[in-house]
C-alpha cells in the first residue's frame, strides 16, 4: 500500500510540472485537446496505456532495475 501511495505522489509531481513551468502553453494545449474527436483521444489513451504496460513489463519482468 505504501508503494501505491508513493507511486500516486510521483505521478502527481510529473503531471504537475508542465502546468507549473508552462501555464500559458498548457492552456493552449488543453484548448486543442477539447477540439479533438473522442475517438482520437481514445486511441491516444490506448497507446499511452500500452506503452505504460510495456515499461512495467520490461522493468518488472526482465529485472532491468535490479
Amino acid at each position: 500500500m505504501e508503494f501505491l501511495i508513493l507511486l500516486i505522489g510521483m505521478v502527481m509531481i510529473v503531471e504537475g510540472i508542465p502546468y507549473f513551468a508552462f501555464p500559458e502553453k498548457m492552456k493552449r494545449i488543453l484548448a486543442e485537446i477539447q477540439k479533438m474527436e473522442p475517438e482520437r483521444l481514445r486511441i491516444m489513451g490506448l497507446i499511452s496505456i500500452s506503452i505504460g504496460l510495456l515499461i512495467c513489463y520490461l522493468v518488472r519482468g526482465m529485472g532491468l532495475l535490479r
